[in-house]
């Protein structure tokens, strides 16, 4: 399990976690969606070569995955986990992912971008993951020459990433926002300030389990600093409205919430068959509880944790090979049950 689902952060009763992700092309070379497969192994050879011989302490430290090495599970795995985006399977012949050992550190090459910079920390992080990528990214452009305009910053492939190439998003378990109907508006006011609020998985997903993440849309005319800076700020006060609700909730209708609750808790402790789906609206309740001091039993860590297990690849890759629906279905509820 990667470093963000494994340990707690700052404000991890509200925040999962925080991710930076920097978007770099190579100088007068065509983006990915345009690379012969001789070209694109040849931008793993250096993106690789950039990192390991850049800084040798971090030979041992990060290992090179090719898509086209992986069989379909992994894939899928790696994608549950936030390590890879669905676009680097589009680009299975060249595709590639540079990964550090606990997984905190993570470089896509030839996804949309030539190199996609990621770092992923648990809780709300934003300054220190920023600190990290920043390292990395200045490591390979020691070796490598990056497509930059003074006047527009970095080019990337999608002219939405222009400039600083940034994107900085925080994963949030947003519960009572959702339950009592504000979480609408946030998104609203969200859209307007400048900020995208989407699924667990990022764009084009849904809104599972009340997971959701926010991030930054505009990456040209603003510093990296002043990028974090506004995000975190919206996030803390995100943070201090999901409290603050929680609290009132539990004040006005204790009972109706502690059903709900311990209801959720009995049906994942029972359950012989369930979907991710209805798994995720249960165990966001369990988070709900845990968080509130109703339930003592159980960690948001195993909790956070028990969100990836339940996913679809990572059953068939602990079940040993692809299953249907219907087992799947029923390899899930064993699984929760043995967690919880």
């Amino acid at each position: 399990m990667p470093k963000w689902l494994k340990e707690m952060g700052p404000d991890s009763d509200v925040v999962i976690s925080s991710r930076i992700r920097l978007a770099r092309n190579i100088e007068a070379t065509p983006f990915p969606q345009y690379l012969k497969e001789a070209q694109g192994n040849e931008i793993i050879g250096r993106v690789y070569q950039a990192v390991v011989e850049g800084n040798s302490s971090l030979k041992d430290e990060f290992k090179l995955l090719e898509m086209k090495n992986l069989n379909r599970l992994e894939k899928i795995n790696y994608v549950e986990n936030n390590l890879i985006s669905a676009d680097l399977l589009k680009h299975n012949e060249i595709g590639a992912l540079l990964v550090n050992n606990d997984e905190v550190l993570s470089i896509m090459i030839n996804e949309e971008d030539h190199i996609r910079v990621q770092c992923m920390l648990p809780g709300l992080q934003l300054e220190a993951g920023w600190d990290l990528a920043n390292k990395i990214d200045d490591l390979i452009e020691e070796r490598i020459k990056y497509a930059f305009n003074e006047r527009l910053g970095y080019l990337t492939s999608c002219p939405t990433n222009v400039g600083t190439g940034i994107r900085a998003s925080v994963m949030m378990h947003l519960p009572v926002l959702n339950m009592t109907g504000y979480m609408g508006n946030v998104i609203k006011v969200a859209g307007q300030i400048g900020l995208a609020v989407r699924g667990i998985h990022g764009e084009g997903t849904e809104f599972t389990g009340n997971i959701y993440q926010i991030s930054n849309q505009i990456t040209l005319g603003l510093t990296e600093e002043e990028i974090i800076k506004n995000l975190q700020d919206i996030v803390r006060q995100i943070v201090q409205q999901e409290r603050v609700l929680r609290d009132n909730l539990y004040n006005d209708k204790p009972v109706e919430l502690e059903d709900r609750i311990f209801r959720s808790y009995g049906v994942l402790k029972n359950a012989r068959l369930i979907t991710s789906n209805e798994a995720m609206k249960l165990i966001s309740d369990l988070k709900l509880g845990v968080t509130l001091k109703l339930i003592n039993d159980i960690s948001l860590q195993q909790l956070n944790e028990l969100m990836i297990m339940i996913q679809a690849g990572y059953i068939q890759r602990n079940h040993g090979g692809e299953i249907g629906e219907h087992e799947r279905d029923k390899k899930r509820a064993e699984l929760i049950r043995k967690t919880i």
